[in-house]
Formats: C-alpha cells, structure tokens, sequence
C-alpha cells in the first residue's frame, strides 16, 4: 500500500481537484485555439496542398458562412492537436496519485508513445493516403458522353474528406497503445490475440474499407500499417510480459 501516494481525499476534494484539472485543460484548449484561428487560412492552405498538387487549383463554397464555419473547424482541429500534451497532462496528474509506482511505469510510455503514433498516421495519411485518394477520385473528370465533367470541391467537403484522413489515420496507429494497455487491464492476453490474428486481418482491411476511398491503393495504405502496427503490439507484449517474470521473484 506504500506505494499509492498519500492522497486518500473525500469524494469532494477529488470532484474540486478534478474541476481544477478541467479548467486548465479548458483553459489551454481555448488559448491554442485563439491563436489558430488567427492562422487558420494559413493552416488550411498547408491542408490543400496535396489536392494543389494533384492538380486541383479551386476550391469554392456555395453557402455563405461556408468558409467562416471552415476556418472555425480548421482552428479548432488544430488547436485540439496542440492541445493534447497539455491535456494529457492534466489527465495524468488527476489520475497518477492512485496508481502504484509499477502502474505508474507501465502507463507513462504509452502516455508518451500516443502522440507519437498518431502524429505518425496523421503524416501517413498527408503525404501518402491523401495523394493517392485524390489522384484516384479527380480521375473521373474528362469527357463523359459529350458532356465535359469537371471536379469542384467545396472548402466544407475537402476538410471533412481530409480530417477524416488524418483523424482516422492517427487513432487507427494508436492500436498497439490499445492492445498493451488491454492486456495490462487483464482484459486480453497475448495468446487471445495471437490466435485472434486472422480476424484482426479481415479487421484492419474492413477498418481501411470504411476511412477510405474504394480504391485498392487507399485501402492497402492503411491496412497493411494497421496489420505491422497488431504484430508490433504483441512483440511489445511479450516483452512486457518478460519484464514482469522477471520482476515477480523479487516482490515476493
């Protein structure tokens, strides 16, 4: 028991604690997004370069907040990204002084290792997915029985198509934080998911079938990684699992 910090508070202190924590978070998040939002036409034209380079040079709206409302959603995607470490800090703080210190060891690698892993997938998906998403769909322009058919994306649908990349990318890179974290929670075992390997296949190409485009190339972009990303998480596994043997003896 000596290892739990000594913060055995009412339910009160914990509720005003947890408030304090939320506050700063808040606070954060809306901090990021004021400044975000002074360069969300700046962020935004960093979002449109892969369809400029694939050829696409115009972009429009048809409603008249349209834009106003995407610079708002551009701001406050960017300012939740610059945000995390502040958040996920504050989450650790209110959840680290009922943890053991083994607990706290096990968990701060992943705390670290999420942003990692989903600024991986987010970067995946701009400079790979994105590309070859569009280069697939902008290829039904041309000629179409006489009638010239012409591609004319609206600000609204191409930041939702390019969010839906990232964020979908990003989370989808965050399975091996996942699975080692289930494992940890007792909830599965490696052998569990070593025999499940063959459902998490058909899985991760049913996960790429949905976030992406219905060409194969968009599809493979993400299922392939999602397959390396499930064999990474049980070779983390096996190594935890080792750590642990070998920390038992000396516990006893």
């Amino acid at each position: 028991m000596n290892d739990i910090d000594e913060s055995k508070a009412p339910l009160l202190d914990h509720l005003l604690e947890l408030r304090r924590r939320l506050l700063i978070a808040v606070g954060a998040l809306a901090v990021c997004f004021g400044v975000c939002l002074y360069f969300a036409r700046p962020i935004f034209a960093f979002l449109v370069q892969p369809l400029l380079r694939a050829g696409q040079g115009k972009l429009i709206y048809t409603q008249i907040f349209e834009a106003f409302f995407v610079e708002i959603k551009v701001a406050f995607f960017a300012a939740m990204m610059l945000a995390f470490p502040v958040i996920a800090n504050q989450l650790w703080q209110f959840v680290a002084p009922g943890l053991y210190k083994n607990e706290k060891r096990a968990l701060l690698p992943f705390l670290f290792a999420t942003p990692i892993l989903f600024l991986t997938g987010a970067a995946l998906a701009y400079y790979v997915a994105i590309p070859v998403a569009l280069h697939f769909l902008l290829g039904f322009q041309g000629n179409l029985g006489g009638v010239q058919q012409e591609a004319l994306p609206a600000v609204g649908n191409y930041l939702s198509f390019v969010m839906q990349f990232l964020f979908g990318f990003g989370l989808s890179f965050l399975l091996p934080v996942v699975l080692m974290l289930l494992e940890r929670a007792g909830i599965v075992t490696r052998a569990q998911l070593v025999g499940a390997r063959r459902y998490a296949i058909v899985g991760a190409f049913a996960i790429a079938a949905v976030l992406t485009p219905p060409d194969i190339g968009s599809q493979l972009l993400l299922a392939i990684p999602l397959v390396i990303l499930y064999e990474l998480a049980l070779i983390g596994i096996w190594f935890t699992e080792r750590g642990r043997k070998k920390e038992t003896p000396e516990t006893v």
